[in-house]
């Protein structure tokens, strides 16, 4: 990556629960990190110091530029600026 190029946001989706067998969240959590296998850690990481006693952890890939909706939008930009970043949602 050149000084010009922003990194690249990765995005890992799933479902998180506050308690062992609780009601289940949705999650998107957007973070930088030099590899999958660092941005699952960190994401984990992350969940858990959020109190977070379990996640299932569906999807993760790149996302080619900003979201146009929020709260994504907010979240991408917090992620480039070094963030562990977690949308939650009911309805999934």
């Amino acid at each position: 990556m050149n000084d010009n190029e922003e990194p690249h946001v990765t995005i890992i989706t799933g479902r998180v629960f506050r308690k062992k067998g609780g009601k289940a969240e949705g999650i998107h959590v957007f973070l930088v990190a030099p590899d999958d296998d660092s941005a699952v850690k960190m994401a984990l990481q992350a969940l858990a110091t959020e109190g977070y006693a379990e996640a299932e952890l569906d999807q993760i890939g790149d996302i080619d530029g900003m979201p146009e909706e929020e709260p994504h939008a907010s979240a991408y930009q917090g992620a480039l600026e070094g963030e562990v970043a977690i949308v939650t949602f009911d309805d999934f």
